[in-house]
């Protein structure tokens, strides 16, 4: 998968582009590329100490279960934290991407610490989740606090994919690099509770075992989250669907967690609106890439149905109702570069990321990036099992911080500390790689 020496491109890398963390390097590579476990690192499953990979929307693994063999069925953990080592890393938080094949390996040292270990070195001291007291409970009807309400990020977010499949279905109309609809079909193929359309009852319920038991208060906001609706889902809208959550939520525990939406760039009067009255405080309407070409490719069902222009329209208007400080779209970092259509330098898939970039943050709205994981199933992930090149996604951690500087932006709401050792993100490092010395962001009105 991978050159035999890893290591020596990571500090090629490193000392390349010195203003990008180390942690930020390290952990672009294992978001992209992956990480395999020796079983003996393995969380154990549902009843262990450490807190078991969820699956919580995504598959995010190079591999399908049936593959996976042990790390299937002992389930690796969410996240590992990683400091240390010969790089002096600060407390690093990295969601899990399983690989077999990945140069990065979760192992025990002879000294019976877990370490993380590129072309055999250990170069990282690894620390793993402890199972949440909340996760020890279930609901009354049997189902489990990880099924329903899985929290991610260290714990700091409750993430609630209550739909869990999408109507963007099939090869003309799915997005080319995901895979919900698959890794749904994969937990009901393995005979694992996973629930397509979660009861509100259900997510109150376990919102309140994780606010009864979350005593440190570790968990400050919540996502909700799920496939595209483009006709109805129990005889609702995707704003209603969404949106009945939302209210229901905020009625039950108001203020106790930061609410964000993540759904379609949908119409502003009505629509948007409803999301905010419902009582959001964070939207996402995801533009996905920016590049127009690569979006209609890409993401065939959203041309179709919304069409890009008027998708980025959507997004400027929804700042009227949220404010720019809480409209986050999110991109998926590295399809740009994704054959047999991306761009073939790093240079112009640069060039690209950073026009869209400056689009949205000259009108004051701040993306983020979740670093692609080439899913096997998926069309993209299969012609390209490597992903994007470790250069691109550290220059774009470069550009994206030299982007936000240019127009006196910080780091956006929602998602905890900024800067190395502090940041909880874990599915990219743009977090990471931002100034610790900038106050914790809160969503505003």
């Amino acid at each position: 998968m991978t050159s035999p020496n890893r290591t020596a491109l990571v500090e090629e890398l490193m000392g390349r582009f010195p203003q990008v963390p180390p942690e930020a390097v390290i952990k672009e590579d294992l978001l992209r590329g992956g990480m395999a476990f020796d079983d003996s690192a393995l969380s154990g499953g549902d009843d262990g100490d450490v807190k078991p990979k969820s699956y919580f929307i995504f598959s995010f693994d190079h591999r399908t279960l049936p593959e996976l063999g042990a790390a299937a069925l002992n389930r690796p953990p969410e996240e590992i934290v990683l400091t240390g080592g010969p790089y002096g890393l600060r407390r690093t938080v990295v969601s899990v991407r399983v690989n077999p094949d990945s140069p990065y390996r979760v192992r025990a040292g002879e000294d019976g610490a877990l370490a993380l270990y590129l072309d055999g070195a250990r170069i990282a001291d690894v620390g793993l989740p402890p199972m949440p007291d909340y996760y020890r409970h279930t609901l009354a009807n049997g189902k489990s606090v990880m099924e329903v309400a899985p929290t991610i990020q260290w714990g700091y977010l409750v993430y609630l994919t209550v739909f869990r499949v999408c109507q963007y279905f099939g090869a003309k109309e799915e997005c080319q690099y995901c895979d919900i609809n698959h890794n749904w079909r994969q937990h009901k193929a393995a005979g694992r509770p996973y629930t397509g359309v979660k009861p509100v009852e259900e997510v109150l319920e376990a919102l309140e075992i994780i606010d009864r038991h979350d005593t440190a208060g570790a968990s400050k906001a919540y996502t909700l989250t799920g496939g595209s609706i483009t006709s109805q889902v129990g005889g609702r809208d995707e704003a209603d669907f969404y949106g009945h959550y939302a209210k229901a939520i905020e009625e039950r525990f108001p203020g106790r967690w930061i609410g964000k939406v993540v759904a379609q760039a949908l119409p502003q009067t009505d629509d948007v609106q409803r999301f905010h009255d419902y009582g959001i405080s964070i939207y996402h309407p995801n533009f996905e890439v920016w590049d127009r070409r690569l979006f209609e490719l890409y993401c065939p069902g959203k041309e179709r149905y919304v069409g890009r222009d008027e998708w980025h329209r959507r997004i400027l208007d929804s700042t009227e109702v949220f404010g720019a400080r809480n409209v986050i779209p999110n991109f998926v970092a590295g399809v740009e570069m994704a054959e047999p259509f991306g761009f073939t330098s790093v240079d112009e898939a640069i060039g690209s990321t950073a026009e869209g970039l400056r689009f949205f943050m000259s009108n004051g709205v701040v993306p983020r990036f979740t670093t692609w994981c080439p899913e096997p199933t998926t069309p993209l992930g299969k012609a390209n099992p490597q992903g994007a090149p470790l250069e691109y996604h550290i220059r774009l951690l470069e550009t994206y911080r030299a982007t936000l500087e240019e127009y006196g932006l910080t780091s956006p709401p929602g998602y905890g500390p900024a800067g190395p050792g502090r940041a909880v993100f874990s599915v990219s490092s743009f977090m990471d790689s931002l100034s610790a010395d900038e106050p914790v962001a809160a969503a505003s009105e």
